[in-house]
């Protein structure tokens, strides 16, 4: 059954991140704004994740699954991250690969916390 949680959550994250994906292009643009903006709102909704399952236990079986590797796992995209890199040390734009993949961690990881902290405080409030 754990399966179908996994599975069911990645197809709904796919088809967020594709959706938001198609919103977000701007053609002609440079830096992969789409991918970046997907990664950092699901590195934040993983920050938000995390708080609920700390106060709640029930959280951390099948909805983690569901939610977490399948949802945020899909909705994510580590592989679009480094293909988009990799084309732009290819196209000669070093300096943009480099802003890219550095903001990528750092806010990625942020924005986590941000996540993590603001709901935990919220959640501690009650």
């Amino acid at each position: 059954m754990n399966w179908l949680w996994v599975a069911l959550g990645g197809a709904i994250g796919a088809s967020l991140r594709y959706g938001l994906s198609l919103w977000l292009f701007k053609p002609g643009v440079l830096f992969p704004w789409p991918t970046w903006s997907v990664n950092l709102l699901g590195c934040f909704a993983a920050g938000i994740f995390f708080a609920f399952s700390q106060k709640f236990p029930v959280l951390q079986q099948e909805l983690r699954l569901f939610l977490m590797v399948g949802i945020l796992g899909g909705f994510t995209t580590f592989s679009s991250f480094g293909l988009e890199t990799f084309q732009l040390l290819k196209q000669g734009h070093a300096s943009v690969a480099l802003m890219y993949v550095i903001s990528s961690v750092i806010l990625g990881v942020l924005c986590l916390a941000v996540g993590f902290y603001l709901f935990q405080v919220l959640l501690n409030t009650k």
